[in-house]
């Protein structure tokens, strides 16, 4: 049966996709239409409860949250994630916080600078004004460090995907010169570059578009 990969041209799609190039694991992939709210249809839901994407059907076992999928990807390989408690657990914090921080606030920025009808001028200040704090948190760490937590794991793939689109979110990272090291140096590699093209080669017309129709009920 092998992997299918339920995705859409996101940064939560492209994290799973990065990680099964930088794996090299075959996959199908099954592309969820945004424009026919296809992630809410009820054969997607049963699939994944939250109807977002990606999903992961791993040989008949169906994982959802990107997250997720992301660490059994690095299970089901032994690769991009330590063996060893402590280095596990600083990758699993950086994922986190790609998950809890990155993720939701490069989201409303996006929603709210992008797409919303209305400018509502203190909510763009407040998503851009936050965001630019998290990436001043992987500036500090990207200082020390030639990636997010030592050698290059599941936290960069799910990390690149959100600060590499932070011009979507009107975010500079003219300040943040390490960060800009890694975005490169991350950006540069092959399978992180077939990654970012799965399912498509991104067309910001039809985002915009889909994106639109997607709100008030915001972005999958």
């Amino acid at each position: 049966m092998g992997i299918k990969l339920y995705t859409a041209a996101t940064p939560n799609g492209w994290k799973v996709s990065i990680a099964l190039e930088e794996m090299r694991l075959p996959y199908e992939v099954r592309v969820i239409d945004f424009a026919s709210n296809e992630q809410k249809a009820d054969w997607y839901v049963q699939l994944n409860p939250n109807g977002r994407i990606p999903t992961l059907d791993d040989d008949g076992f169906v994982i959802f949250e990107s997250g997720a999928i992301l660490i059994h990807l690095a299970e089901r390989t032994g690769r991009f994630l330590p063996a060893d408690a402590q280095g596990r657990s600083r990758v699993l914090q950086w994922l986190m916080f790609q998950m809890a921080g990155i993720g939701p606030m490069m989201g409303q920025a996006n929603v709210f600078f992008r797409y919303f009808p209305e400018k509502i001028q203190p909510a763009i200040d407040r998503y851009q004004r936050e965001v630019t704090r998290l990436f001043g948190v992987l500036d500090r760490q990207l200082a020390g460090h030639e990636y997010i937590a030592g050698d290059y794991s599941i936290a960069d793939m799910a990390l690149w995907p959100w600060v590499s689109g932070h011009d979507w979110s009107g975010v500079s990272v003219d300040e943040f010169k390490s960060l800009q090291r890694w975005l490169a140096l991350v950006g540069a590699r092959p399978a992180v570059q077939a990654g970012r093209d799965v399912p498509i080669k991104r067309d910001r017309a039809a985002e915009i578009e889909q994106a639109r129709k997607a709100v008030p009920g915001m972005l999958a």
